[in-house]
């Protein structure tokens, strides 16, 4: 049962992003076709670059919709993921606890707990007791008749909000900087605030037209708009 951590990679971003956001727009206010404004060459990348700043700066974000990312992520808990699914404008394909038998589960440990001594021996020792006791009741469903998949689905139930879990995430470029606002700010919760700040370097790097400025509220904002009882100093309140 061993610890395990944070693992992220990219699988797969829209080709020529720049000019599919140039083109989207540009075919709000042109009589042209927009396959014709993608592929006409007439205007460079680094023009269509520096539109797609300006419209990412305007507000103008729906063009950003048709660019999207697909990452798959492992190392997390299910706590997490219970947070991430929240965010319905995405599509997700998790790892099934029905289908995929828990034999010898990796966990996620909260840091809290991780540097404090005592804590850290209580939770690890749950985390066998649980483990132990899921293979009883996996045994005990199998002399019953029960096995694979059928008894996984009831075993499952014991299993922690610690265990780990492997997703594969889809989210377009403005659901992302959506995304981002929220779990990037220091109020969100600490292992999915990490994940999105993995995501939004590895956006950075791949399309810092868009995400350039992206990350927590206050960041596109000037201000926290949490108020003084929520503020972690890094901005000041805005001041009503």
């Amino acid at each position: 049962m061993p610890q395990t951590k944070l693992n992220i990679k990219l699988l797969e971003s829209s080709e020529n992003p720049i000019s599919l956001i140039y083109a989207a727009c540009r075919q709000c206010y042109s009589d042209k076709f927009a396959a014709d404004i993608f592929s006409e060459g007439k205007i460079s990348l680094k023009k269509q670059e520096y539109f797609v700043k300006s419209v990412v700066a305007s507000g103008h974000e729906s063009p950003l919709e048709h660019v999207k990312f697909t990452f798959a992520i492992e190392g997390v808990s299910r706590a997490l993921t219970h947070q991430l699914v929240r965010h319905r404008l995405a599509s997700y394909s998790q790892q099934s606890q029905r289908y995929v038998k828990e034999k010898d589960f990796s966990y996620i440990i909260p840091p809290s707990i991780k540097n404090n001594p005592k804590a850290l021996a209580e939770f690890s020792k749950l985390m066998t007791e649980i483990q132990a006791s899921y293979d009883k009741l996996s045994k005990y469903l199998s002399e019953g008749g029960k096995e694979g998949q059928s008894a996984n689905q009831d075993v499952r139930f014991v299993l922690p909000q610690a265990a780990e879990t492997k997703i594969v995430v889809t989210m377009n470029s403005r659901e992302l900087l959506h995304f981002f606002k929220h779990r990037c700010c220091s109020r969100a919760q600490w292992e999915i605030r990490a994940l999105a700040n993995a995501m939004l370097k590895i956006c950075k790097e791949k399309l810092p037209a868009v995400f350039s400025k992206g990350g927590a509220k206050c960041e596109d904002l000037g201000y926290c708009p949490e108020g003084e009882k929520f503020c972690c100093g890094k901005y000041p309140v805005k001041k009503i």
